[in-house]
Parts: structure tokens; C-alpha cells; sequence
């Protein structure tokens, strides 16, 4: 199953500068691991924006919302999924 996901992120005022970094390392390294095992195939930056749009490639809702609340910016993100299906246009490989 294919989501495309959009993440916003609201840095914590209760964290220091240090601690919001720490956050940022181990988000960093999370969403690495989450794409090496092939589930997280696609992440582009919003331009000027602390966002990003993401595809997920999962097998359910339940395994994306693990992945997603998995992250250590989760509870500092707004985030927008939308479920996605081939569209009957589209090239095929």
C-alpha cells in the first residue's frame, strides 16, 4: 500500500537548542533505517518549510501508523496522510 505522507514540524519550546538536536540526530538516524528496509522509498524537503512529503510503500494502515509514531519527531509533527492507488493513465514499466 502507497501513502503519500506530509510532515510539519513544530519545534518543542519546553526543549533547549542541545536536547531539540539530540531529537534531530535520532530522527535522523530512524528514518534511515525505516528507508534501508525499503518502506520509506521517497522523502523530499518543502522548500522553505520545516516539512517534508514522503511515500511509504506498506503492507497496512496499522504497520504506517507504527512507522510514523516510531519517529522521534512524532510527537512535534502535524501529519497528513493520504492513501494513494495507480492511476489508470500512468506509464507503466
Amino acid at each position: 500500500m502507497l501513502f503519500m505522507v506530509q510532515m510539519k514540524v513544530n519545534p518543542p519550546s519546553h526543549l533547549t537548542k542541545e536536547e531539540f538536536d539530540d531529537v534531530k540526530v535520532a530522527e535522523k538516524n530512524r528514518a534511515l533505517d525505516i528507508q534501508r528496509k525499503g518502506k520509506w522509498p521517497h522523502l523530499w524537503r518543502v522548500t522553505g518549510k520545516y516539512s517534508n512529503v514522503s511515500i511509504f510503500d506498506v503492507e497496512s494502515n496499522q504497520e504506517l501508523h507504527e512507522l510514523l509514531s516510531s519517529l522521534p519527531l512524532f510527537p512535534y509533527m502535524d501529519i497528513e496522510v493520504t492513501p494513494l492507488n495507480e492511476h489508470p493513465s500512468a506509464l507503466k514499466d
